[in-house]
């Protein structure tokens, strides 16, 4: 596995001043960076695809173990805060447990029928998404996981840093950043692991747009958990519908603080009304907004 090989450049690196050994760890950052490009057409068709599932209700599932495993968890909790997405729609299969997500679990990677329990426990079913990530893409808990939720219909998606490795294959779409080696054998937190944040980054981010959980650039499924997130959201109705700073808060504040209801009642929809919208267009604003003012055009 080219993950796991020793660089004959770097083979000396703890001899090395600390600007070399830092300017060097740069460069393999971007290196991995650049090796998520040849992926984007696979990334894009997994969005595409993820999203198809998830607004008829699936929820999204992310498997792995180690760093990997670490890498999907941190992906996953950031979509409730940033797009709104329920918690109660997101899973996490993690080898060793989410206690492994502050204290490794090595050994817990070997186990396969851990993960296929776990998932079998998830009740996973076919409107479902699971992300399996795995560096090696041979990790036998993710490529179990993966195997796991192909058996009931679920989309899997695989991520993985070494070419036709088994988590690739047996993944219904496969996305594969060909790192190489670390400048320390082995030590995939370095370029594999930020090959493979880029890419939950992109995935899961094109994903809720497909979701309609963006609307001109903002994101307007946001959670309101505070003043400043509020006074944001307000923002956000004045600059769609260009309604005075007031006229914006009072329509935030008529739709129990749903920005996208917010945007429909600043441009003349009552509550109820915003509602229905966004319901007969499965959350899309844009789609909402059209229907409004067709409504208003008849």
């Amino acid at each position: 596995m080219s993950t796991e090989t020793v660089s004959e450049r770097f083979v000396d690196i703890d001899s090395w001043s600390t600007e070399a050994m830092v300017e060097a760890m740069l460069e393999g950052q971007l290196s991995a960076i650049a090796a998520v490009r040849p992926e984007v057409s696979a990334i894009a068709q997994a969005a595409e695809a993820a999203a198809a599932r998830l607004v008829k209700g699936g929820r999204l599932v992310y498997a792995g173990a180690g760093t990997s495993g670490r890498v999907a968890v941190q992906d996953g909790v950031e979509l409730g805060p940033t797009f709104g997405w329920p918690p109660e729609r997101l899973a996490y299969a993690l080898a060793g447990g989410l206690e492994a997500l502050s204290r490794s679990a090595e050994l817990a990677e070997d186990d396969s029928g851990a993960a296929q329990r776990e998932i079998r426990e998830l009740n996973i079913a076919r409107d479902d998404v699971l992300i399996g990530v795995a560096a090696s893409g041979r990790t036998p808990y993710t490529v179990g996981a993966i195997e796991a939720a192909n058996r009931v219909g679920a989309l899997t998606i695989g991520i993985a840093n070494n070419k036709n490795a088994p988590l690739i294959q047996a993944a219904q779409i496969g996305i594969c950043a060909e790192t190489g080696s670390e400048i320390i054998a082995g030590s995939t937190r370095m370029k594999a692991g930020t090959a493979q944040k880029a890419i939950l980054n992109l995935l899961s981010t094109a994903t809720m747009i497909r979701c309609g959980r963006v609307y001109k650039g903002l994101m307007v499924d946001m959670i309101i958990s505070n003043e400043k997130l509020r006074a944001r959201a307000v923002a956000m109705i004045e600059r769609l519908t260009a309604a005075s700073h007031e006229d914006a808060a009072a329509a935030l504040a008529a739709a129990n603080g749903n920005i996208k209801a917010g945007v429909l009642c600043a441009l003349g929809a009552d509550s109820e009304t915003a509602a229905r919208l966004l319901s007969a267009s499965d959350g899309r604003l844009r789609d909402a907004i059209e229907h409004w003012g067709d409504q208003n055009n008849d």
